[in-house]
């Protein structure tokens, strides 16, 4: 499996993790946050694990607050956030490692319907602004009509592009 060039399937267990910490960030249904940590301190925690000095993971993790529109919520716990901002903190962690890759796994399952537009919107921005390719799985029509490449996987198999299942209607 060749992914951006690398061979990802024969890479050894430490090789493909430094390679997934640096090339894909990851968005969740469930957010993922750490409760006890600030919006700020879940955005910096992919950061530790790189070569920057704490001043330049706190002003790299507030630039990826202020790209999701946070910029006033740096010191905000998760519970004091909205679901809608809980899952901008969780794309903000997403990026701030500035991948090129960014899955995400029903990013608007769990939001309502103005939150899951802006997230939509936001992921689109990334993509446009950005250059962030962009794979998302939904089971949302709504969702799914922001992407310019939609496939279908079915019985556990990637059908060709185009094509549906043969049992949606």
């Amino acid at each position: 499996i060749e992914v951006l060039g690398a061979n990802v399937a024969a890479m050894p267990d430490a090789e493909m993790a430094r390679w997934r910490n640096r090339h894909i960030g990851f968005v969740f249904q469930s957010f993922n946050l750490i409760p006890v940590l600030t919006a700020l301190e879940n955005v910096e925690l992919p950061l530790k694990l790189t070569h920057l000095k704490k001043g330049e993971r706190i002003q790299h993790a507030i630039t990826a607050l202020k790209l999701v529109g946070l910029g006033d919520r740096l010191h905000h716990y998760p519970r004091q956030l909205s679901g809608g901002q809980e899952q901008r903190v969780a794309i903000a962690r997403a990026i701030v490692t500035d991948p090129d890759i960014i899955l995400c796994d029903e990013p608007t399952g769990n939001l309502d319907a103005r939150s899951a537009n802006e997230v939509l919107e936001l992921l689109r921005q990334l993509n446009h602004d950005f250059g962030k390719t962009i794979v998302m799985v939904t089971h949302d029509p709504h969702a799914a009509r922001f992407a310019s490449h939609i496939r279908y996987i079915d019985k556990g198999e990637l059908l060709p592009e185009g094509r549906r299942p043969e049992d949606w209607s």
